[in-house]
């Protein structure tokens, strides 16, 4: 089975169809891996044909670029990487949102050593900073293009507005958003703005932060390290309202010979053709069951019914303070 490439927007950067989220190597999910598990697990990647890898500074922090560069070095001209500024990270802590021009350059050569490369091919902001215009954040990410330590870039969660102004600067390869049969806030606005403007979309948490697996239910007891504690959609009683849309996606399955997660993943690739998922996993085994998913074709009657399930979700994805933040 050859894997599906897509490419992103009008830039012609072509990728496999699912890429690979990092970041639960080391961040957000627990202790994270051993620095082996986590470059064995990039490499088995590659060897299946995954050609796109997503990390950040602060997954971490810097730990995670420092598996991925080590994981890709051996194979850095056939695979695309990713990674992220925006934030000030004092002492391994998140301080708060930082994308002055002169910070992203540091951030991005920082970034240079610890993947082991000599460019980065998608540069993120990771999230929008309301202190620093920004036409000025796309300035800087110009001056490393023209420079050529970056060959692309991307934002986060960025609002409509803030899109359009940047992309005007230097224009965006793609935008990064969490999106998912159960988190669908860019279908509103900023998937149309994709497409008006020939932006490639990646969603995040493409697998609900693994609720859509279906293995989370009421009962799902989470370690004290586990982000997901403090989210009011893993509440028990949001988990229990939420077994319903889990419920339709295991009947969807079932007649796809196929597993949840799968139908997640093939929903959101049916959403459009620009659309490239990342989902994060620590097993080659799970990596193997999405990659999968690029296979399944979804019937007109499949989608509705699932678009009609995902209509209603109990609990808010974020508690409120977060919403802005948070780099996860």
């Amino acid at each position: 089975m050859s894997m599906r490439k897509r490419t992103l927007g009008n830039s012609g950067l072509e990728v496999s169809a699912i890429g690979l989220g990092c970041m639960g190597l080391s961040h957000g999910y627990g202790a994270g891996t051993p620095t082996q598990v986590g470059v064995d697990l990039i490499r088995a990647a590659v060897d299946r044909g995954i050609t796109f890898f997503d990390t950040a500074e602060m997954y971490g922090p810097f730990t995670n670029e420092e598996v991925v560069g080590e994981a890709l070095a051996p194979v850095r001209d056939q695979v695309v990487i990713a990674t992220k500024f925006g934030f000030d990270i004092i002492d391994g802590v998140q301080k708060g949102l930082n994308s002055r021009p002169e910070h992203i350059k540091e951030v991005a050569d920082a970034s240079l050593r610890r993947l082991q490369t000599d460019r980065i091919d998608i540069l993120y902001q990771h999230r929008v900073d309301p202190n620093v215009p920004i036409e000025d954040v796309a300035g800087a990410v110009k001056d490393l293009i023209d420079e050529g330590k970056v060959l692309h870039w991307g934002m986060s969660e960025p609002g409509v507005e803030t899109l359009r102004r940047a992309h005007a600067v230097q224009p965006l390869t793609t935008i990064q958003n969490e999106y998912s049969l159960w988190t669908r806030n860019p279908e509103r606005e900023i998937l149309p703005v994709c497409e008006e403007l020939g932006i490639g979309f990646v969603p995040y948490s493409p697998l609900g932060r693994g609720f859509l697996t279906g293995k989370i239910d009421e009962n799902t007891t989470f370690i004290e390290k586990d982000f997901r504690k403090n989210l009011p959609r893993f509440s028990e009683e949001n988990r229990k309202a939420n077994q319903k849309l889990i419920d339709l996606i295991n009947d969807v399955a079932k007649k796809h010979d196929a597993t949840a997660a799968q139908i997640a993943l093939a929903w959101l690739l049916a959403q459009k053709p620009f659309i490239v998922p990342i989902p994060g996993t620590t097993k080659v085994h799970r990596l193997e069951e999405n990659i999968a998913a690029t296979e399944i074709e979804l019937s007109p009657a499949d989608l509705q019914e699932l678009d009609a399930a995902a209509s209603v979700v109990s609990g808010e994805r974020y508690p409120e303070a977060l919403e802005k933040m948070t780099g996860l």
